[in-house]
């Protein structure tokens, strides 16, 4: 008998498991239905029963209530055989299981919660194992959900019997919320990130007593969430209010600091498979053979668009999950150490490889040796040392990275911080994992800088530099400092941290700025100037003291003296463009402003316009001024980051056209009508771009010391020449995005325009009206006839705001289908499976457009009906409605005219004459001239349109003809003779 119970392909070796549960099941299938037998079962005899029973509930979903009820009746362990069968299944099959199987785990996990059977708790962790991080396919995301449904519904049975799955409910699902929420908004993942969202809020609110037995790495966890706007507030409980958790034995968050994360915790983000593989490959291959383990490891686990966020779990397993006897680490087997430098070297996000550093040094921040495993930090270290000398970079990056944690990560605690990196340090060396430090001091490749700092950090002293740029490429996602304030504009800044040498990340490996073959004898000069740019830095940070104003001119002044940088030396200052695009993210994350965000979550303030006055503004309109390069590289870095740049630049650059619109005139104009300017009108956007482009042209003048009066011609340059300048920014921006991205190599600019669209369709703020119009009128090559962009269109407008989009087509404004028929025709026969509202919704789009272009609508209606494909009665009947009005409201042309005399007779037998109808009615003497056009055709060219039957001309025309010359008085007779004397009578009487 096959199995019902999961795939197995023909070449694949029959599983044990699945077998031994089918075997039962087939040996006792007649004794599975009622009435069940009385007889008391002996050991062997139970152990089938509950076999078959297993097999039965999952893969017979009809009768599963059925054996539920049998195994109620016979069990005599508490269920304990019964589940640990089940945890065998869900962890040897689950990936291979049918989903009508899945579903019944779902199912059969509740009934065991609800008799608290001996070990269910086993099973829902097994099942949290195999929720995939990073995967966001229909069925992992489906697992997530149920599973997270199944402890919610069950919450005060699984608090009252077993509270700790709670605790591995909330340390997964913090993890998980932390991918699902890095996503442009999905709607298939909203109510799942909800119900993640009330999960965690409840556990941490109501619960925190036991969150506190998860340790430090709960911390961890929530800095990658300060940015949901719940989270954000019990994050601020946590650091300025702990009594607000009501849990006696919390005072202070260094209480979690000073707590070990147990090992049970790291396994629950890596499935069953992945761990099985992991301890393969770090007790068994080899080191030097283990590039074919690896390439494989990476093929099964960490392919795909966000799979690799993945990596900062497997980390944490490895270092503080997996700890190899003395043996193995004596062996000549790959090292843990190795292991993560080949993960780290696996990262292609620079978030991801920052959260992997994270996790990696973790335990170094705290560590305590009477309360911490000394093999938790030993990889770290071990992949310092031995990466010297070959891989030399590797050792800067991540001591870099160390003391960039240790100044940053919470000022506040900086002490306990110092001790546990410093007790790190000594720990190693006392335990002799290495003899001394002096690999480190005496590695001549290795930073003077950094030498230095670490035996300052030894010997306690503070070591005095100047403060500047950090070098660690830390982006977005990386480690949040404790004491950040949630406003962009209030708080006292945290210290820089301490100057280091400037590095750069290019194709993952590091290259040095401070290279003895890239200085030339005018280095002082290139240094003089980064000096000048960390300087701004220094002021950046520090005018967060002041207003919101001062603020953002500092940072503007900051962009301005970066792309003015000597160009003689840009290779050098390019390389280092990453690590000041990672601080300035950084530094506005650490003030609670994050950049380039969804204009509904931009401030809790509803007044609060981002595209006017924030950091991000800043950014955009400076590159639309400059156009330079530099900023150029800067927002393609935001962009691989996950930031939606091209959709703030679209947005921006489309509420600037259409405020350009409103205005519609000069900009010496606009600067002279203070009544404008000062008015609380629609011109917000315009006018502070109009002030902005004043203030660039005032710097450059004074840059080449060209000082001139605002009335110059320069002051006068139309607006629409501005508003070309957005969009044309906007343009370059995604044709670079495309030439960077070697997957997207054939992509057209128009799917970006539409990835674009498509986000700040989501965003609440957002007029859409407005954007599409902007597009289609600015943007007409990439959007004009663009399928996917029309169906947008009907989707999420309102009949009002669509009526005004056919205003401004019938004004030709804009046009929206083009002029192509084919193109026309393909729209047309793709929205025969839309919704009944958008077919309505498209047709007055295009009825509207059509009155105003020179399409030739014979052509869509001959293709249409022509097309070879048959017609249904139902799908088609919104589209045939549309093309009778739409040829009512043209006039009876000869071409259109003779298109309809022709139309095949196939389904909506009565289109044309109900045509022809309606014209008589509106232009019958331009119909019958037509008419007459038509007939005489037909005389002229019977060799084309006969066949041996006769002229093919339409039933429903020739019949409404019939009729109408008859109830004028004229004969059948009188009225074939107009046409061609080739035209059956066949036809004619049919």
């Amino acid at each position: 008998m096959a199995s019902k119970l999961m795939v197995i392909t023909s070449h694949e070796a029959e599983n044990q498991t699945e077998h031994v549960l089918r075997q039962a099941y087939e040996l006792l299938e007649q004794t599975l239905k009622p009435p069940f037998s009385l007889a008391i079962p002996n050991s062997e005899e139970y152990l089938q029963l509950n076999r078959a029973i297993v097999y039965g509930v999952l893969c017979e979903p009809h009768l599963a209530k059925t054996h539920i009820k049998h195994l109620h009746a016979i069990v005599t362990d508490g269920y304990q055989l019964f589940v640990g069968m089940l945890i065998k299944v869900v962890d040897e099959l689950f990936v291979k299981l049918f989903d009508s199987a899945k579903i019944q785990l779902i199912w059969v996990c509740k009934e065991m919660i609800d008799v608290s059977a001996v070990g269910f708790h086993d099973m829902l962790v097994c099942l949290l194992r195999q929720i995939i991080g990073g995967d966001f396919s229909d069925g992992n995301l489906w697992l997530c959900f149920e599973v997270l449904n199944v402890i919610s519904t069950k919450w005060d049975c699984l608090l009252e019997a077993e509270p700790m799955i709670l605790t591995s409910t909330l340390y997964t699902y913090l993890r998980l919320l932390a991918d699902h929420c890095r996503l442009i908004p999905n709607p298939k993942l909203e109510s799942l990130k909800r119900l993640e969202i009330e999960f965690c809020v409840r556990m941490l609110k109501e619960k925190f007593h036991l969150c506190l037995k998860i340790g430090r790495d709960l911390i961890r966890l929530l800095q990658d969430l300060v940015h949901v706007p719940e989270i954000r507030a019990i994050w601020k409980d946590l650091i300025f209010n702990p009594g607000e958790f009501k849990a006696p034995e919390f005072s202070d968050i260094s209480q979690l600091y000073c707590t070990r994360t147990s090992s049970r915790y790291f396994l629950l983000r890596i499935t069953p498979e992945m761990e099985a593989q992991l301890r393969f490959l770090l007790t068994h291959v080899k080191l030097g053979s283990q590039k074919r383990h690896q390439t494989w490891f990476t093929k099964k686990f960490l392919c795909g668009p966000d799979r690799e966020t993945v990596i900062s779990d497997i980390v944490r397993f490895v270092c503080c999950g997996h700890h190899p006897p003395n043996e193995i680490i004596r062996s000549e087997v790959i090292p843990r150490w190795a292991v993560v430098g080949w993960l780290l070297k696996s990262c292609t996000k620079n978030y991801v490889e920052a959260n992997v550093k994270l996790a990696l040094f973790y335990d170094w921040l705290f560590f305590d040796d009477k309360v911490d495993n000394i093999m938790n930090i030993e990889p770290a270290f071990l992949l310092m040392v031995n990466s010297i000398p070959g891989y030399v970079d590797m050792t800067h990056t991540l001591l870099e990275f160390l003391f960039l944690l240790v100044d940053n990560y919470d000022v506040e605690r900086n002490d306990l911080i110092v001790k546990g990196v410093s007790l790190s340090f000594k720990t190693i060396v006392q335990r002799g994992v290495i003899h001394s430090l002096d690999v480190l001091f005496s590695c001549a490749a290795l930073s003077p800088f950094l030498k230095e700092r670490l035996v300052s950090f030894l010997s306690g002293r503070k070591l005095e530099v100047d403060k500047g740029l950090n070098s660690s490429g830390l982006t977005h996602q990386s480690a949040t400092p404790l004491g950040s304030q949630s406003s962009f504009d209030l708080g006292t800044p945290t210290p820089s941290p301490e100057r280091q040498p400037l590095y750069s990340k290019k194709g993952g490996s590091v290259g040095k700025l401070s290279d003895a073959s890239v200085l030339t004898s005018d280095r002082s000069a290139t240094y003089l100037q980064i000096d000048t740019m960390e300087n701004l830095v220094q002021k950046f940070e520090e005018a967060f003291k002041t207003s919101n104003k001062i603020c953002l001119k500092t940072f503007e002044g900051l962009l301005s003296f970066f792309i003015d940088l000597d160009n003689q030396r840009s290779g050098c200052v390019s390389t280092h463009l990453e690590v000041l695009s990672s601080n300035i993210t950084k530094l506005l994350e650490l003030k609670g402003y994050k950049l380039f965000p969804p204009l509904e979550f931009a401030q809790d303030d509803p007044d609060y316009d981002d595209e006017i006055a924030s950091p991000t503004a800043v950014i955009i309109r400076f590159f639309i001024f400059s156009q330079h390069q530099r900023m150029q590289e800067m927002l393609l870095f935001w962009a691989r980051n996950g930031f939606p740049v091209g959709a703030r630049l679209l947005s921006y650059a489309s509420r600037l056209a259409y405020e350009e619109h409103m205005a519609n005139c000069s900009v010496y104009e606009m600067i002279a009508d203070k009544s404008v300017r000062g008015s609380k009108s629609k011109l917000n956007l315009f006018c502070f771009h109009v002030d902005g482009f004043h203030t660039f042209l005032d710097a450059k003048r004074e840059h080449c010391h060209e000082m001139t009066s605002r009335s110059s011609e320069m002051d006068k340059i139309p607006i629409s020449k501005l508003v070309n300048s957005a969009i044309a920014a906007y343009r370059c921006f995604i044709s670079n995005k495309i030439s960077i991205c070697s997957k997207e190599v054939d992509t057209p600019l128009s799917k970006l325009l539409y990835s674009d669209i498509i986000s700040c369709s989501r965003w609440e703020r957002k007029n859409l009206k407005n954007l599409f119009c902007s597009v289609f009128c600015h943007l007409s090559d990439l959007s004009v006839g663009e399928e996917d962009l029309i169906r947008l269109v009907v989707d999420q407008l309102d009949h009002n705001h669509l009526l005004e989009i056919q205003f401004e087509i019938s004004l030709k404004k804009f046009s929206i289908f083009g002029t192509n028929s084919e193109t026309i025709s393909n729209i047309i026969k793709s929205s025969l499976n839309w919704g009944c509202m958008q077919q309505h919704k498209v047709w007055g789009l295009i009825r509207s457009e059509f009155a105003v272009s020179k399409v030739q609508v014979e052509k869509i209606i001959m293709n249409f009906f022509c097309s070879g494909a048959e017609l249904d009665e139902n799908t088609s009947s919104i589209a045939v409605g549309g093309l009778l009005t739409l040829c009512s409201s043209c006039a009876p042309t000869p071409e259109l005219v003779g298109t309809i005399m022709s139309l095949p007779n196939i389904a909506f037998q009565n289109f044309a004459g109900a045509v022809l109808a309606t014209w008589t009615a509106s232009n019958a003497s331009m119909l019958f001239d037509s008419l007459a056009v038509f007939s005489e055709k037909l005389g002229s060219n019977t060799e084309v349109i006969a066949n041996k039957d006769g002229i093919m001309i339409n039933h429903s025309a020739l019949l409404w003809l019939l009729d109408y010359f008859s109830a004028h008085g004229l004969s059948d007779v009188d009225v074939l003779s107009n046409f061609s004397r080739n035209v059956s009578c066949k036809d004619a009487r049919r």
